[in-house]
C-alpha cells in the first residue's frame, strides 16, 4: 500500500510540475511549448512499445500505429468532416483494430522473428498510405487540416477553440493531458491482473500455459493496447502539425520508440516518458552543433545506455514490483 500511495504522490507531484510549472516558466516561448508538446506526443506513442516489452515481445513497427492514427485522424477531419474529439478516439480505436488483425498473425512469432515482421509492417504501412491515391493524397499527404474547435457540452465549453485561444499553448496542454491520461491507464494496467499475466507471458509460453491462460487472448489485449496509443499519439501529431505525410512515421521512428524505453529503463511505467523527453529535448538543444548534431547525439545516447544498461530510472527509483514492470532482460526471456 505504501508503494502504491509513493507511485500516486510521484504521479500527482509530476501533473502539478507538467500543468503549472512548465507552462509558467515558458509561457513567452512558443518553441519550448512545442518542444514539450512534440516530446509529450512521443512519450505516449512510446509508451504503447513499453506495453510490448511486458509479454517479452520487441516491437519494432510502432511508427506503423502512429503513422495509421495520423492518417486516420486528417481523413475523419479534412475528408468526412468530423470534429477532431471525435476523430481522435477513432484514431486510437482504428490503430488498435488493425493491431488485433495483425497480431492474430504475428504475435505467435518469438525473438528476432517477430522484431523482423515488425520492421517490416512500419515500411508496408508507409508504402500502402503511399499508394493510398486520393484518399490519403499519395506522396503529398494530407495538408491543411484544421486546429480542433470547440467541445462543448449541453452547451458548456468545455475546450475552447483552439484559434481563439492560444494555440501553442492549447496543444501544451492536449498533449499534457494525452500524456498524464496514458501514463495513468498504463500504470493502472499493469497493476491489475492483467499485469500480472503479462508478467507471466514475459517469462514463458510454457508457464503461462501451465496457468491456464489463455496465451492469444492476453497477447492481443497488449498489443492492442501498444497500437490504440500509438494512435492516438499519430492523431495528436497530425492536428498539432495541420499535416501528416507518409513519410511522417518511418522505421528509425519505431527504432527511436524502442530506444526511449531501454534509455529510460524497461523495469520502469516512466521509463519511454524520460527517455523521449530526454532525447527529444537533447536533439533540440544540440543545434548549435550544427553538421556534428547527429554524431553528438548518437554518442550521448551510446554512454548513457554503456554507463546505465539498466535505464536512468534505475538511479534512484524502485521497480515497480514486478507486476508492471517489463523485464532488464527482455531479449533473453522471450516467450
Amino acid at each position: 500500500m505504501n508503494d502504491t500511495k509513493s507511485k500516486l504522490l510521484a504521479y500527482v507531484a509530476f501533473a502539478v510540475l507538467y500543468l503549472v510549472v512548465v507552462p509558467l516558466v515558458f509561457s513567452g516561448s512558443p518553441y519550448a511549448l512545442g518542444v514539450f508538446s512534440m516530446s509529450a506526443a512521443l512519450s505516449v506513442i512510446a509508451l504503447g512499445v513499453w506495453v510490448t516489452f511486458t509479454i517479452g515481445r520487441i516491437n519494432l513497427g510502432q511508427a506503423a500505429f502512429a503513422l495509421i492514427g495520423g492518417f486516420v485522424a486528417a481523413i475523419c477531419i479534412t475528408r468526412l468532416g468530423l470534429s477532431f474529439w471525435i476523430a481522435l478516439p477513432v484514431a486510437g480505436l482504428v490503430s488498435a483494430g488493425v493491431g488485433v488483425l495483425l497480431g492474430l498473425g504475428i504475435l505467435r512469432l518469438r525473438g528476432v522473428y517477430f522484431a523482423m515482421i515488425t520492421i517490416s509492417l512500419s515500411e508496408a504501412v508507409r508504402l500502402a498510405i503511399l499508394n493510398g491515391g486520393s484518399l490519403t493524397g499519395g506522396a503529398t499527404g494530407i495538408t491543411g487540416i484544421p486546429v480542433p474547435g470547440e467541445l462543448s457540452l449541453f452547451g458548456l465549453v468545455l475546450i475552447p477553440d483552439f484559434a481563439s485561444v492560444n494555440t501553442h499553448r492549447a496543444f501544451y496542454f492536449l498533449s499534457a493531458f494525452l500524456l498524464l491520461a496514458s501514463i495513468l491507464l498504463v500504470w493502472r494496467l499493469m497493476a491489475s491482473r492483467l499485469g500480472r499475466v503479462f508478467a507471466s507471458l514475459q517469462q514463458g509460453q510454457e508457464l503461462s500455459q501451465s496457468l491456464g491462460i489463455n496465451i492469444t487472448k492476453y497477447r492481443l489485449i497488449a498489443f492492442s493496447v501498444s497500437c490504440f496509443l500509438g494512435g492516438i499519439g499519430g492523431a495528436f501529431f497530425a492536428a498539432m502539425q495541420q499535416s501528416i505525410y507518409p513519410g511522417s512515421f518511418v522505421v528509425a521512428d519505431s527504432i527511436s520508440f524502442t530506444l526511449y524505453c531501454f534509455l529510460g529503463g524497461l523495469a520502469y511505467v516512466a521509463g519511454p516518458i524520460v527517455g523521449a523527453f530526454l532525447l527529444t529535448i537533447a536533439f533540440q538543444l544540440l543545434h548549435e552543433f550544427q553538421q556534428y548534431q547527429q554524431l553528438v547525439y548518437a554518442l550521448l545516447m551510446i554512454g548513457i545506455m554503456m554507463w546505465l544498461p539498466n535505464g536512468l530510472l534505475s538511479l534512484r527509483l524502485p521497480t515497480f514490483g514486478g507486476r508492471g514492470s517489463a523485464s532488464r532482460e527482455v531479449t533473453r526471456n522471450e516467450a
